[in-house]
Order: C-alpha cells, then structure tokens, then sequence
C-alpha cells in the first residue's frame, strides 16, 4: 500500500467526518459508490488529481488541506464531547466560532 495515498485518504476521511457525511453521502457528491470511497480512505485507490479536486469541492475545503498535517482524527472522536463541540462549530460561522471560543475561555480561565 502507497504511505502517501493511505495519508491522503486519512485526510480525506477527517473531513469527510468534520462535515458530519458517511463514505456514500460522498460518494453520491463524487457521483461515484462508497466502496471507491472506502478504498480512497485507507490508500488503496490512487487518486488523479482532478478527483482530488473533486473531493475537495464537495468537502468545501481546500485541495491543498489534504496536504497539510492534521492532528488524527481518531484523539477527538475518542472524547464524544469533544466531538460534538467540534462538529457544532464547524456549522457555524466565523464570529459565532469565535464568539463560543471566548464564552469557552473566560469559563475554563
């Protein structure tokens, strides 16, 4: 198996989880089948880079994110809290993100 696709399709996999969709929510954006996702996640489907743009678009993020180095996944599902917290945030918009990060902050400091 090829390191950087398996790298990739972790990444991919963390956004997919951050918006919230399963492998055949995005399949069905891809116009393609959750099994070719499946295979996309754990590295075993090589990706052109015109499907990665693809992926990207209906991710809503940039191409250049599955790219970057993320923390795994795997830390913040383990904490359902956490998790939650996380996933009500990226729905909302900028100033109620940061909005939630001060009421957070003046309660934990």
């Amino acid at each position: 198996m090829n390191q950087f696709a398996k790298e990739i399709g972790e990444r991919i996999r963390y956004y997919r989880l951050l918006k919230g969709w399963t492998q055949e929510q995005l399949a069905e954006a891809l116009d393609s089948q959750g099994t070719y996702v499946g295979r996309v996640e754990r590295g075993e489907q090589n990706l052109q880079l015109q499907t990665l743009e693809k992926i990207a678009d209906a991710l809503q993020v940039n191409v250049y994110a599955f790219f970057a180095h993320k923390e795994p996944l795997d830390s913040y599902q383990q904490d359902e809290w956490i998790w939650k917290i996380i996933l009500m945030l990226k729905e909302q918009d900028t100033s109620d993100q940061e909005r939630a990060y001060r009421v957070l902050r003046e309660m934990f400091h």
